[in-house]
């Protein structure tokens, strides 16, 4: 039986990266929504340090690892499509929620929110299709953390202004 040694990406430029653009991302929305708050800004850079350069660089090199047997559009699209999977309504629900445990807003995490998180994430979908398309498609490998977290810290102003809009 032949054994299949799966390299983990978590490197310090990914921590690095992971925390200053995830949570320069979320300062702007807190100084937008006029939430800011020093916890919840170190929870997001904890969060994009951890949780985000673990699992993102990772997920994206599984993507490659999966579609290694495809070429041309069909590769394209399925690369695309597996990214824009991940960065799914319950994504985006984890991400609000992260940002309420840092604000101490626990009654606020309820159906409501997750609700929220669906709408921002059906509306998002074209924007999303043509930035993972690009991210996926468009960088190298090693890059893609940082593509992605730059995109996605945009998003997370649109995501925290979610709920505001979606409420």
């Amino acid at each position: 039986m032949k054994s299949k040694n799966i390299k983990l990406h978590y490197t310090k430029n990914n921590v690095v990266r992971g925390a200053l653009i995830y949570s320069a991302g979320d300062l702007i929305a807190s100084l937008l929504l006029d939430e800011f708050s020093w916890i919840r800004l170190l929870g997001m850079i904890f969060i994009g340090a951890t949780v985000y350069a673990f699992e993102i660089p990772n997920y994206f090199a599984w993507i490659d690892r999966k579609t290694i047997s495809y070429v041309g559009l069909k590769k394209t699209m399925i690369k695309t499509c597996l990214a824009i999977l991940y960065f799914n309504p319950l994504w985006i629900f984890r991400h609000l929620i992260f940002i309420k445990i840092f604000m101490s807003k626990y009654e606020e995490i309820n159906y409501q929110l997750f609700q929220i998180a669906i709408m921002s994430f059906v509306v998002n979908i074209p924007i999303s299709f043509i930035a993972n398309y690009l991210i996926q498609n468009k960088i190298k490998l090693n890059w893609r953390f940082m593509a992605s977290a730059i995109f996605s810290a945009l998003m997370a102003i649109y995501y925290a202004l979610s709920e505001t809009i979606f409420k």
